[in-house]
Protein backbone atom coordinates (compact mmCIF):
# COMPACT_ATOMS: atom_id res chain seq x y z
CA UNK A 1 0.00 0.00 0.00
CA UNK A 2 1.20 3.37 -1.22
CA UNK A 3 2.09 5.60 1.97
CA UNK A 4 1.02 9.03 2.18
CA UNK A 5 2.48 12.28 2.85
CA UNK A 6 1.83 15.89 2.44
CA UNK A 7 2.92 19.40 3.20
CA UNK A 8 0.66 21.83 5.34
CA UNK A 9 0.68 25.65 5.12
CA UNK A 10 -0.57 28.56 3.46
CA UNK A 11 0.25 30.12 0.78
CA UNK A 12 1.53 26.59 -1.51
CA UNK A 13 1.80 28.25 -4.85
CA UNK A 14 5.49 28.26 -5.53
CA UNK A 15 6.32 24.89 -3.08
CA UNK A 16 9.11 22.59 -4.14
CA UNK A 17 8.52 19.93 -1.77
CA UNK A 18 6.44 17.65 -3.21
CA UNK A 19 9.32 18.02 -6.24
CA UNK A 20 11.81 17.49 -3.86
CA UNK A 21 10.24 14.43 -1.98
CA UNK A 22 8.76 12.94 -5.44
CA UNK A 23 12.78 12.69 -6.17
CA UNK A 24 13.60 11.30 -2.77
CA UNK A 25 10.78 8.58 -3.83
CA UNK A 26 12.38 7.57 -6.76
CA UNK A 27 15.51 7.86 -6.01
CA UNK A 28 15.56 5.31 -2.92
CA UNK A 29 12.52 3.17 -4.10
CA UNK A 30 9.90 3.96 -1.67
CA UNK A 31 6.53 3.72 -2.13
CA UNK A 32 4.89 7.08 -1.44
CA UNK A 33 3.02 10.19 -2.49
CA UNK A 34 3.52 13.33 -1.21
CA UNK A 35 1.28 16.38 -1.88
CA UNK A 36 1.10 19.90 -0.84
CA UNK A 37 -2.08 21.02 1.02
CA UNK A 38 -3.31 24.23 1.53
CA UNK A 39 -5.01 25.34 4.99
CA UNK A 40 -6.31 28.32 5.89
CA UNK A 41 -5.09 30.94 8.43
CA UNK A 42 -7.84 28.40 11.03
CA UNK A 43 -7.79 25.30 9.95
CA UNK A 44 -4.40 23.59 10.82
CA UNK A 45 -5.60 20.74 12.75
CA UNK A 46 -8.65 20.66 11.17
CA UNK A 47 -6.44 19.84 7.58
CA UNK A 48 -3.78 17.57 9.39
CA UNK A 49 -6.85 15.44 11.38
CA UNK A 50 -8.71 14.97 7.89
CA UNK A 51 -4.93 13.81 6.49
CA UNK A 52 -4.33 11.58 8.97
CA UNK A 53 -8.00 10.08 8.73
CA UNK A 54 -7.29 9.37 5.24
CA UNK A 55 -4.24 7.11 6.70
CA UNK A 56 -1.49 9.96 6.32
CA UNK A 57 1.75 9.00 7.55
CA UNK A 58 3.64 12.18 8.03
CA UNK A 59 3.78 15.96 7.28
CA UNK A 60 6.35 18.48 7.09
CA UNK A 61 4.83 22.05 8.22
CA UNK A 62 5.79 25.57 6.90
CA UNK A 63 4.40 28.93 7.61
CA UNK A 64 2.23 30.31 8.83
CA UNK A 65 1.43 26.91 10.91
CA UNK A 66 5.12 25.83 12.65
CA UNK A 67 3.37 27.12 15.93
CA UNK A 68 0.27 25.46 15.45
CA UNK A 69 2.05 22.64 14.76
CA UNK A 70 4.14 22.81 18.05
CA UNK A 71 0.56 22.70 20.05
CA UNK A 72 -0.86 19.72 18.58
CA UNK A 73 2.01 17.68 18.96
CA UNK A 74 1.63 14.92 21.59
CA UNK A 75 5.27 14.58 21.77
CA UNK A 76 8.27 17.23 21.07
CA UNK A 77 11.27 16.42 20.64
CA UNK A 78 14.29 18.29 21.62
CA UNK A 79 14.84 20.29 18.56
CA UNK A 80 11.88 20.82 18.52
CA UNK A 81 10.89 21.78 21.99
CA UNK A 82 13.65 24.26 21.93
CA UNK A 83 12.89 25.82 18.87
CA UNK A 84 9.02 26.59 19.76
CA UNK A 85 8.18 25.47 16.32
CA UNK A 86 7.98 22.51 14.24
CA UNK A 87 8.11 21.23 10.49
CA UNK A 88 7.83 17.80 10.79
CA UNK A 89 5.75 15.28 11.94
CA UNK A 90 5.32 12.04 11.62
CA UNK A 91 2.22 9.14 13.12
CA UNK A 92 1.43 6.40 15.27
CA UNK A 93 -1.82 6.04 15.87
CA UNK A 94 -2.59 9.01 18.46
CA UNK A 95 0.76 9.69 18.55
CA UNK A 96 1.65 13.08 16.93
CA UNK A 97 5.72 13.06 17.26
CA UNK A 98 7.22 16.38 16.36
CA UNK A 99 10.33 17.10 15.29
CA UNK A 100 11.91 21.33 13.56
CA UNK A 101 14.90 19.77 10.94
CA UNK A 102 15.38 23.18 10.16
CA UNK A 103 18.13 24.11 11.46
CA UNK A 104 19.74 20.86 11.29
CA UNK A 105 19.42 20.93 7.30
CA UNK A 106 21.74 24.92 7.40
CA UNK A 107 23.90 22.78 9.22
CA UNK A 108 24.43 20.11 7.07
CA UNK A 109 23.85 22.66 3.89
CA UNK A 110 27.00 24.54 5.74
CA UNK A 111 29.16 21.93 6.52
CA UNK A 112 28.81 18.90 4.21
CA UNK A 113 27.64 20.72 1.24
CA UNK A 114 29.56 24.53 1.23
CA UNK A 115 32.90 22.89 3.21
CA UNK A 116 32.70 25.58 5.62
CA UNK A 117 33.22 23.73 9.30
CA UNK A 118 31.81 25.31 11.79
CA UNK A 119 33.53 23.86 14.85
CA UNK A 120 35.75 26.70 16.27
CA UNK A 121 34.81 29.15 14.24
CA UNK A 122 33.30 32.46 14.81
CA UNK A 123 28.98 32.24 13.95
CA UNK A 124 27.38 35.18 13.58
CA UNK A 125 23.46 34.73 13.21
CA UNK A 126 21.07 37.58 11.98
CA UNK A 127 17.66 38.17 13.34
CA UNK A 128 16.11 36.35 16.67
CA UNK A 129 12.65 35.36 15.25
CA UNK A 130 11.45 31.05 14.50
CA UNK A 131 14.41 30.34 11.58
CA UNK A 132 17.05 31.77 14.33
CA UNK A 133 15.24 29.88 17.65
CA UNK A 134 15.57 26.65 15.06
CA UNK A 135 19.17 27.23 13.90
CA UNK A 136 20.32 27.75 17.88
CA UNK A 137 20.77 24.13 18.96
CA UNK A 138 22.03 22.27 16.06
CA UNK A 139 24.96 25.34 15.83
CA UNK A 140 26.03 25.24 19.31
CA UNK A 141 26.06 21.56 18.94
CA UNK A 142 28.88 21.98 16.41
CA UNK A 143 30.84 24.04 19.16
CA UNK A 144 31.70 27.06 17.34
CA UNK A 145 34.78 29.33 19.35
CA UNK A 146 31.64 31.86 19.21
CA UNK A 147 28.06 32.26 18.11
CA UNK A 148 26.72 35.95 18.24
CA UNK A 149 22.77 36.73 17.83
CA UNK A 150 22.69 40.17 16.77
CA UNK A 151 18.73 41.31 16.43
CA UNK A 152 17.30 45.09 15.99
CA UNK A 153 14.88 44.06 18.51
CA UNK A 154 17.34 43.84 21.49
CA UNK A 155 15.06 42.03 24.43
CA UNK A 156 14.75 39.37 21.84
CA UNK A 157 17.69 38.43 21.25
CA UNK A 158 18.52 38.40 24.89
CA UNK A 159 15.54 36.17 25.45
CA UNK A 160 17.36 33.69 23.15
CA UNK A 161 20.56 34.29 25.16
CA UNK A 162 18.82 33.22 28.22
CA UNK A 163 17.02 30.41 26.88
CA UNK A 164 19.99 28.87 25.08
CA UNK A 165 23.68 29.93 26.46
CA UNK A 166 23.09 26.46 28.53
CA UNK A 167 23.59 24.76 25.74
CA UNK A 168 26.94 26.76 24.78
CA UNK A 169 28.86 29.91 23.94
CA UNK A 170 26.56 32.51 22.52
CA UNK A 171 26.30 35.79 23.03
CA UNK A 172 23.75 37.98 22.09
CA UNK A 173 22.97 41.28 21.25
CA UNK A 174 21.80 44.91 18.74
CA UNK A 175 23.75 45.56 15.29
CA UNK A 176 25.94 48.23 16.86
CA UNK A 177 26.72 46.27 19.74
CA UNK A 178 29.76 44.12 18.68
CA UNK A 179 32.26 46.80 17.60
CA UNK A 180 34.30 45.59 14.67
CA UNK A 181 34.29 41.73 15.30
CA UNK A 182 34.94 39.72 12.19
CA UNK A 183 32.70 36.09 11.47
CA UNK A 184 33.79 33.72 9.49
CA UNK A 185 30.21 32.61 8.88
CA UNK A 186 27.23 35.23 8.99
CA UNK A 187 23.87 33.67 8.29
CA UNK A 188 21.18 36.03 7.58
CA UNK A 189 18.16 34.39 9.45
CA UNK A 190 15.35 37.93 9.03
CA UNK A 191 13.00 38.59 6.64
CA UNK A 192 14.33 41.31 4.87
CA UNK A 193 15.56 39.66 1.64
CA UNK A 194 12.14 39.09 1.44
CA UNK A 195 11.47 42.75 0.75
CA UNK A 196 14.46 43.21 -1.03
CA UNK A 197 15.66 44.78 2.01
CA UNK A 198 19.41 44.90 3.28
CA UNK A 199 19.31 44.31 7.21
CA UNK A 200 21.53 46.79 9.70
CA UNK A 201 24.47 44.62 9.46
CA UNK A 202 27.79 46.66 9.85
CA UNK A 203 29.88 45.91 6.75
CA UNK A 204 32.94 44.85 9.20
CA UNK A 205 31.13 41.72 10.13
CA UNK A 206 32.46 39.84 7.69
CA UNK A 207 36.00 38.44 8.05
CA UNK A 208 38.03 37.87 4.46
CA UNK A 209 37.27 35.35 2.92
CA UNK A 210 34.09 34.16 5.05
CA UNK A 211 31.20 32.49 4.31
CA UNK A 212 27.77 34.62 3.64
CA UNK A 213 24.74 32.31 4.00
CA UNK A 214 21.23 33.96 3.30
CA UNK A 215 18.16 31.93 4.47
CA UNK A 216 15.71 33.10 1.76
CA UNK A 217 16.24 31.04 -2.10
CA UNK A 218 15.57 31.73 -5.44
CA UNK A 219 16.13 35.81 -5.26
CA UNK A 220 19.58 35.68 -7.09
CA UNK A 221 22.01 38.62 -5.53
CA UNK A 222 20.10 40.06 -2.64
CA UNK A 223 21.09 43.03 -0.44
CA UNK A 224 22.84 41.10 2.14
CA UNK A 225 24.41 38.60 -0.52
CA UNK A 226 25.60 41.62 -2.39
CA UNK A 227 27.14 43.84 0.68
CA UNK A 228 28.90 40.43 1.98
CA UNK A 229 30.14 39.57 -1.88
CA UNK A 230 31.43 43.55 -2.16
CA UNK A 231 33.17 43.45 1.90
CA UNK A 232 35.36 40.57 0.94
CA UNK A 233 33.06 37.05 1.97
CA UNK A 234 34.68 34.33 0.07
CA UNK A 235 31.91 32.43 -1.01
CA UNK A 236 27.72 33.42 -0.90
CA UNK A 237 24.92 30.96 -0.62
CA UNK A 238 21.48 30.90 -0.76
CA UNK A 239 19.04 28.62 1.72
CA UNK A 240 18.40 26.13 -1.55
CA UNK A 241 20.65 24.13 -0.09
CA UNK A 242 19.36 24.19 3.27
CA UNK A 243 15.56 23.17 1.77
CA UNK A 244 16.73 20.46 0.43
CA UNK A 245 18.39 19.32 3.29
CA UNK A 246 15.82 19.89 5.66
CA UNK A 247 13.64 17.70 3.56
CA UNK A 248 16.02 15.25 3.68
CA UNK A 249 16.29 14.55 7.22
CA UNK A 250 12.67 14.11 7.15
CA UNK A 251 12.52 11.69 4.37
CA UNK A 252 14.86 9.51 6.53
CA UNK A 253 12.48 10.07 9.32
CA UNK A 254 10.10 8.71 8.22
CA UNK A 255 11.36 6.23 5.47
CA UNK A 256 14.58 5.23 7.30
CA UNK A 257 16.87 5.83 4.36
CA UNK A 258 18.28 9.21 3.26
CA UNK A 259 18.43 10.31 0.02
CA UNK A 260 21.05 12.35 -1.89
CA UNK A 261 20.83 15.85 -1.91
CA UNK A 262 23.55 17.23 -4.28
CA UNK A 263 21.68 16.53 -7.57
CA UNK A 264 18.27 18.44 -6.52
CA UNK A 265 20.36 21.08 -5.15
CA UNK A 266 22.05 21.76 -8.54
CA UNK A 267 18.92 21.33 -9.79
CA UNK A 268 17.45 23.85 -8.10
CA UNK A 269 19.80 26.42 -7.73
CA UNK A 270 19.47 30.17 -9.47
CA UNK A 271 22.64 32.10 -9.95
CA UNK A 272 23.54 34.62 -7.18
CA UNK A 273 24.62 37.20 -9.64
Amino acid sequence: MTDRYALIGMPLGHTKSPLIHGEFARQTGQDLTYEAIEAPADGFATAVDRFRAAGGRGINVTLPFKIEAFAYATELLERARLAGAVNCMKFDGDRAIAENFDGLGLVNDIQLNLGCAMRGGRVLLLGAGGAARGALLPFLEQEPEALVVMNRTVPKARALGAQFSAYGNLTTGGYSDFGERRFDIVVNATSASLRGELPPVPRAVFAEGCLAYDLVYGKGLTPFLRLARDAGAGRIADGIGMLVEQAAEAFAWWRGVRPATQPLIERLSVPLT
